[in-house]
């Protein structure tokens, strides 16, 4: 779960089928939704049952008790009695009971410190079964590269291009993150390298228990190249390491060289860019040299390559980048034999 938009609901296409669906009903009552929204932005939704004790279609305003109880637990920081200072809204919804909004006093310090601090302990999980698949990773010689990007920056395209002039010579194995549809890792494996697809839902980002998922399902060879495709989205990907030897972000010229400026975090996080298609420079208004000077600006450590994943111009540069990587990894791997150990790095 994402600690900051609190993104959640991940499955996998082809290994888990997610069915949603709900019958509802009214025993003689209903669910209403309320959503608390503190002063600093946060909003907490949560349903109430209500019984159908009191009349239906109450205009906004009408003045009525409310003695029905709240079958929940109130995890959000304040107090729920309903002559506690905060106002309901009703509306008049005719057979329904108009859903109301409560809004929160101002969060005190200390539910401003819960909440960083149950963020933190979300990170820190997730940074901890990142440190594990890269071990297993590293003891296994294997590269493992995390694109990111805006969507539509030619993530999919630049993978399938690369996988077409580098197969067979070297073992590609592609994790594909998108919210919903397989159609990104269909592409993967009709040119050629297995795939598989986490659908995240409503999620924004892939997370380190995910890759174990899909690398179980992968089951890379040694000193392979596992290529990860995170969900389209220049901001929470920042945030979650995946056990990554390092963060390739693609930039492309059609996004504005301002890019790195407006989402300094993920640049800085980045140890590669990739400005693709450049193909397209000489109809669209792109600084280049602006766009570079930017990255650099916010992490001047950044290497740029300038590519087309649709003519090829660059890919040679960023295919050397890939064997200088994959080099070190096997200098620095530790080579653990399979049989000593689970395959799959199933950390959770």
């Amino acid at each position: 779960m994402c600690g900051t938009c609190g993104c959640q609901n991940t499955t996998m296409a082809g290994t888990l089928d997610h069915d949603g669906g709900h019958d509802g009903g009214h025993d003689g009552g209903h669910d209403a939704e309320h959503e608390h929204v503190g002063a600093d932005g946060r909003r907490f939704t949560h349903v109430h049952h209500h019984p159908h004790g009191h009349a239906r279609g109450r205009a906004e305003g009408d003045d009525h008790p409310h003695d029905h109880p709240h079958d929940h637990p109130h995890d959000h920081p304040h107090d729920h009695p309903h002559d506690a200072g905060h106002t309901h809204d009703h509306l008049a919804t005719g057979d329904l009971h108009g859903a109301h909004r409560h809004v929160a006093p101002a969060l005190t310090p200390v539910a401003n410190r819960i909440t960083l601090s149950l963020e933190a302990r979300l990170l820190a999980k997730n940074d901890a079964l990142a440190v594990r698949n890269r071990a297993w990773f590293s003891g296994r010689a294997i590269l493992a590269l995390n694109f990111v990007s805006s969507p539509g920056s030619g993530k999919t395209s630049l993978l399938v291009r690369t996988i077409r002039d580098l197969r067979p010579a070297r073992a590609i194995y592609v994790i594909e993150g998108d919210q919903e549809t397989s159609r990104d890792a269909d592409r993967i494996r009709e040119a050629g390298a297995p795939a598989v697809q986490l659908n995240t839902g409503t999620g924004c980002h892939l997370e380190a228990d995910m890759i174990a998922r899909g690398v179980d399902e992968l089951r890379p060879a040694v000193g392979g190249l596992v290529l990860i495709e995170n969900v389209g989205n220049l901001v929470c990907p920042a945030m979650f390491d995946l056990g990554e030897r390092a963060k390739v972000a693609i930039l492309s010229v059609t996004e504005g060289e301002d890019k790195p400026l407006k989402y300094p975090h993920m640049f800085r996080a980045a140890e590669l860019v990739l400005l693709n298609k450049i193909d397209l420079l000489p109809y669209v208004e792109f600084d280049v040299a602006a766009a570079i000077a930017n990255a650099k600006q916010v992490n001047p450590a950044l290497t740029v390559l300038c590519v087309s994943a649709r003519t090829g111009e660059g890919l040679p540069a960023w295919y050397t980048w890939i064997d200088e990587q994959a080099h070190r990894a096997r200098a620095g791997a530790r080579l653990v034999p399979v049989s000593t150990g689970q395959y799959p790095p199933q950390w959770f």
